[in-house]
């Protein structure tokens, strides 16, 4: 099965934390690298071509678990993909800020998919 919007791969990761601070130490040395963004309710770590964003638990923003993004040139398209092929939208297309669209879908297993367009 081939679709007509296609994916840039996983470039975002974000991992809920019960603590901000004690999780930025390991993910700092994990990546060898400081946090590009160092916020109360976010940060972002760049390495290696991979945003690695840590977010504290119970936050409206967090999710539930660890949740990979598929950065996607056309998130309404890919949406529009993933549920004619059986997938539920969990969150739709929202602007964050800075010109990013995020979303979430469900697969059929429960697996929660994330998607990112920057425009």
């Amino acid at each position: 099965m081939t679709t007509s919007s296609s994916t840039l791969g996983i470039k975002t990761v974000l991992h809920p934390v019960s603590d901000l601070a004690e999780a930025k130490a390991v993910y700092a040395a994990l990546l060898g690298v400081a946090p590009q963004t160092d916020t109360p309710y976010y940060v972002g770590f760049e390495a290696g071509g991979q945003h690695i964003g840590l977010v504290p638990s119970g936050a409206p923003q967090a999710p539930s678990a660890s949740l990979a993004y598929w950065h996607v040139p056309d998130i309404e398209a890919k949406l529009a993909e993933l549920t004619a092929a059986g997938a539920t939208v969990g969150q739709p297309a929202q602007d964050v800020g800075g010109g990013r669209l995020v979303a979430t879908v469900t697969d059929l297993d429960g697996n929660v998919l994330g998607l990112i367009q920057d425009r």
